[in-house]
């Protein structure tokens, strides 16, 4: 299912969001000494590195290009022993679908438990506002399934784990060692600061502009300013940046739309080159 997905959308959604300033992904590369990022087309893969442990936050498209970029951060994809996965859309999982390259056949994969109903097929995946189910989503990867609210360690790594439902209806976001909260599908970078995701791909929109505002207030009730680290826009560590609107959604058919810098078309990236991955640490947004 993954490289049709794929196919589909770098051909059809590039279409589909060409010039409506939509799409801002980070380039390929380092946001610090712990966190990297590799570009497909629209989508951030991020990467926590710690000791000798590498963890995988989402898996992105079934992109033949996955393991040259991973090469530009010296990341070698036989390393990847524990991927985290937010959401199971095809730009988030596509690299360890049945039909990918198998670049991760041997990594364990983290799921939310509400999430992995869709792998089951309990309940089918459905976006532009409910007018087109997805195919299911098969994955053969050992699975780890988690709940809201659990907190676990991989080699001395802590991992918290928030229901964020809205844009699925089992999406989680990553706290990982209390410092990068990877948020996956939930937040949208705009120029002016964070929205809610993409309001055509939503499962419920209400519940996600609800479930955004209760993250920020477990986050401030516990003192924590993360790094906020998105799936398709760039990183912030500024919190009140990260949730200025964060009652407001991301509408592509509106003519108010979150950056009037964003490339005309993102899935152009001829500008994401092992120079640039290698020229120094990404550049945050909203400071």
């Amino acid at each position: 299912m993954s490289k049709k997905a794929t196919e589909f959308q770098k051909k059809e959604m590039s279409k589909m969001y060409r010039g409506k300033e939509i799409f801002k992904p980070l380039n390929t590369g380092w946001v610090d000494e712990h966190v990297a990022c590799v570009r497909e087309w629209v989508a951030n893969i991020f990467f926590y590195r710690k000791g000798d442990t590498t963890i995988m936050i989402d898996a992105g498209y079934n992109y033949d290009r996955l393991a040259e970029k991973m090469g530009w951060l010296g990341i070698d994809p036989q390393s990847i022993r524990h991927i985290l996965i937010t959401h199971q859309d095809t730009d988030h999982v596509g690299a360890v679908e049945a039909d990918s390259l198998g670049l991760f056949r041997s990594a364990k994969f983290y799921i939310g438990e509400i999430e992995n109903r869709y792998l089951t097929g309990e309940v089918r995946r459905k976006v532009i506002y409910h007018l087109y189910k997805l195919p299911q989503v098969t994955i053969n990867n050992e699975k780890v399934l988690l709940h809201d609210g659990e907190t676990f360690e991989i080699d001395g790594i802590k991992i918290e784990c928030f229901l964020v439902p809205g844009h699925t209806w089992g999406h989680m976001v990553y706290l990982i060692d209390d410092k990068y909260l990877f948020t996956g599908d939930t937040i949208w970078f705009g120029a002016d600061g964070g929205y809610s995701f993409i309001s055509s791909l939503a499962e419920d929109n209400k519940l996600a502009v609800k479930s955004l505002a209760a993250l920020e207030q477990k986050l401030q009730s516990r003192g924590l300013r993360p790094l906020f680290l998105t799936g398709h826009t760039g990183w912030t560590d500024n919190f009140e940046f990260a949730f200025a609107h964060k009652d407001k959604l991301c509408s592509p058919f509106k003519k108010r739309v979150p950056d009037p810098t964003a490339p005309y078309d993102a899935y152009d990236e001829s500008d994401d080159t092992e120079e640039v991955a290698r020229a120094g640490y990404l550049q945050a947004v909203g400071r």
